[in-house]
């Protein structure tokens, strides 16, 4: 490995474990020593690479929610009515799984969402926004609801039903006895979510 692509690595670890740190704790608890010492870097090495901890939580969001985009599938361009609810359907299963295998993108959210302060914004602006709009589009999601100011309360709904099991998996076993990240729970839970939001 030569010397640019042991930077990009070690850049890589520091990211990596600022999304953990700050899906754990959130952005005012997590501290970049904490972050260097999950990295396995110096603290040196962070302040190297990112000239702030905001900085870094950008970094951090942008890597979580650039997973979570490339994780969904395509949609059908000009077609049916049935062809866009079969989509939409995908979309929510293509999201549910993803917030299995990654709970900290739902902790991100709630965390940077409560504080009305730049970080949010620039989440909204950046990350969220896009599939708001693209949610919006469906005119409420699939064909759930065809009224557009509904959009908002489909879209958390969504966020909600698609995440919260995975984001307090110890709670869901512990209260029912299932684990939530096992294949099968997923596979059903997306199912579920999806044909709430798109009935037959």
């Amino acid at each position: 490995m030569n010397r640019a692509e042991q930077r990009d690595a070690t850049r890589q670890r520091i990211v990596d474990a600022a999304v953990t740190a700050f899906a754990e704790q959130g952005f005012l608890a997590s501290s970049t020593r904490d972050i260097a010492a999950r990295a396995g870097v110096t603290q040196g090495l962070v302040t190297y690479h990112f000239d702030s901890k905001d900085a870094l939580w950008r970094a951090a969001a942008t890597q979580i929610f650039g997973q979570l985009v490339s994780t969904l599938p395509d949609r059908p361009r000009r077609a049916s009515h049935e062809e866009r609810r079969a989509a939409a359907r995908e979309e929510i299963r293509a999201y549910v799984h993803f917030a299995a295998a990654h709970p900290e993108v739902f902790h991100f959210m709630v965390d940077a969402g409560r504080h009305d302060d730049d970080r949010m914004r620039w989440l909204v602006e950046t990350c969220l926004e896009p599939r708001f709009s693209e949610i919006a589009a469906y005119g409420g999601i699939g064909s759930a609801t065809s009224d557009r100011d509904l959009a908002p309360h489909a879209y958390y709904a969504l966020l909600g039903a698609g995440s919260l099991i995975f984001a307090v998996a110890p709670e869901c076993r512990e209260l029912t006895g299932v684990d939530a990240t096992a294949k099968t729970a997923v596979d059903r839970h997306a199912d579920l979510v999806a044909r709430l939001f798109v009935p037959d």
